[in-house]
């Protein structure tokens, strides 16, 4: 730590700018990225309790309870949002005196159509935040490389002013622009490597959900036409 901090001190303003600017961008990915890890991990330990809730219940009503219950699970969202169209639309049928007395439903695509927002609205909270870690990226190197050709300026400026070329003039400004490039890459590597795996497994998450859609749309077929 003391070696860094020396390499820090050691630098001119611009590239401690430069270096504090690159600082909060890891920091804040690897929040991010501390805090997506967990919230996938509940995200798939709530969806495999709320599916087998599903699974087991023989009511809609019961699985109202259990979505309920399990608030943090996408799954339980996409049922509350199918299930208040099919309460919407048996209410508009009752009202107009239109039900059967199999107590069918008007529209199967309506409910399509809401369990799709939902997914929508679920997969957009998955992706919170996610967008920063591509900002980061994508951004740091060339706040690095900005460090880096500063570094190589002050060092070309040294040898204009002291006429000399040797190590003593040069290495200021080299070290200050080695290190810009590798505090740029610090923060980008991370961020790349965790950006596409959430994307993998917000993919896979996408997956689970369109396969309960259909799994919550053949239920409501087979209940309610």
């Amino acid at each position: 730590m003391s070696e860094l901090w020396h390499a820090f001190a050691s630098t001119g303003a611009v590239a401690k700018g430069v270096l504090v600017v690159l600082g909060l961008f890891s920091l804040i990915s690897w929040t991010v990225m501390i805090l997506k890890v967990g919230q996938l991990r509940r995200v798939n330990r709530f969806n495999r309790a709320f599916l087998a809730e599903f699974r087991r219940a023989k009511l809609l009503a019961d699985v109202q309870a259990a979505a309920t219950r399990i608030p943090g699970s996408p799954l339980a969202g996409m049922f509350r949002a199918g299930f208040l169209e099919l309460e919407a639309q048996i209410r508009v049928m009752k009202a107009t005196q239109a039900a059967s007395a199999t107590g069918a439903i008007k529209s199967l695509v309506a409910v399509e159509r809401a369990l799709q927002r939902a997914i929508g609205v679920e997969a957009g909270r998955l992706q919170r935040f996610l967008p920063f870690l591509a900002t980061t990226a994508s951004a740091t190197p060339f706040i690095g490389l900005f460090g880096t050709v500063w570094g190589i300026m002050n060092t070309f400026q040294a040898i204009a002013t002291q006429g000399s070329t040797s190590i003593v003039t040069v290495a200021p400004g080299i070290a200050e622009a080695l290190i810009n490039t590798a505090a740029g890459l610090a923060a980008a590597i991370p961020a790349v490597i965790a950006y596409n795996a959430f994307l993998g497994a917000l993919r896979q998450q996408r997956t689970v959900m369109e396969d309960f859609l259909l799994e919550f749309l053949n239920l409501t077929e087979r209940t309610f036409t």
